[in-house]
């Protein structure tokens, strides 16, 4: 804390505006990363479980199996098997449709990111150039005889603006550029997963409804919703 409030005190208020825009980064740098590690799981393992469950004709299970994982894999996964009676097209719309939504969520606050590991340097810069304005101005206003303090005390602040800037947009952009990289990731996961699964519910086509419904049946209960 002590050092932030130096920061503020010695470069400038531009700088108070780049370390304002570090903060925001922080902050979406850390809730990624607790995001991206929640969204993480075996994936080869998880289909392979859900294949097993489907093939011994349990598209229930399945389905609950995937309610309890989390990430957009699982998601994926669930939104084909509830139209797994439906045909190859219906199989498709839903995957596309699940994965619409789940995009979004997995670049989401990446773009602001970006913004900020581009503005960071800029502004620093822009810090350094009105540092050095200032500077001069004041020893224009001091004539001939500038105390050494002056000098030293409108270079630091300049040279500390640029540094803050650099700071903030290179841990940014490297945060960024990880990120994305780990979106790349899932999304092939995503594609991978749907393309296996659309062959495997082509092929083999399961109902939740009626699995749901068999069992009320059995027992003499009106289906669900009626």
């Amino acid at each position: 804390m002590n050092l932030v409030v130096d920061l503020l005190q010695r470069g400038g208020a531009v700088t108070g505006v780049v370390l304002l825009l570090g903060v925001i980064a922080t902050v979406i740098i850390f809730e990624r990363l607790l995001h991206y590690h929640r969204a993480q799981i075996n994936v080869p393992e998880f289909l392979r479980g859900v294949l097993n469950v489907l093939r011994r004709g349990n598209a229930v299970e399945a389905a609950s199996i995937c309610v309890d994982t989390p990430g957009p894999v699982a998601h994926i996964v669930r939104a084909a098997i509830l139209r797994g009676s439906q045909g190859e097209k219906a199989i498709r719309q839903a995957i596309d449709d699940a994965s619409l939504s789940e995009i979004p969520r997995l670049e989401r606050s990446l773009g602001l990111l970006a913004t900020i590991s581009t503005i960071g340097p800029l502004l620093g810069l822009l810090g350094t150039v009105l540092g050095m304005v200032t500077l001069f101005m004041d020893m224009e206003s001091a004539g001939q005889y500038v105390h050494v303090k002056t000098l030293a005390g409108g270079i630091r602040q300049a040279l500390l603006s640029t540094a803050v800037g650099l700071t903030v947009g290179i841990g940014a952009h490297g945060f960024y550029n990880y990120f994305v990289r780990r979106v790349d990731g899932i999304v092939l996961d995503m594609e991978k997963t749907a393309s296996e699964l659309l062959y495997f519910l082509s092929e083999n086509p399961v109902s939740v409804e009626e699995q749901e419904a068999r069992p009320r049946s059995e027992h003499g209960g009106p289906p669900r919703g009626l």
